[in-house]
């Protein structure tokens, strides 16, 4: 579960400040709203993705067939 700054504070700062979590978070909750996002949403978006690439990606985090998972504490 996401537990940080919400958007309102987040738009106020530049990507580049953001955590890596908090770009996680607002990607995939945009990805999942694509369809329905207006021109200013699709931005915000592409914005976010522009700067998780310049960050290297995200790293995994859930296995698969091919990739297993190292176990994390909180």
């Amino acid at each position: 579960m996401y537990v940080g700054r919400d958007m309102t504070e987040l738009s106020m700062m530049p990507k580049s400040e953001w955590d890596k979590s908090e770009l996680a978070y607002f990607h995939h909750s945009l990805q999942q709203m694509v369809p329905y996002l207006n021109q200013e949403g699709q931005s915000i978006h592409k914005e976010i993705v522009k700067e998780i690439e310049n960050r290297g990606g995200l790293e995994r985090q859930e296995a698969d067939y091919t990739h297993g998972t190292v176990v994390s504490g909180d």
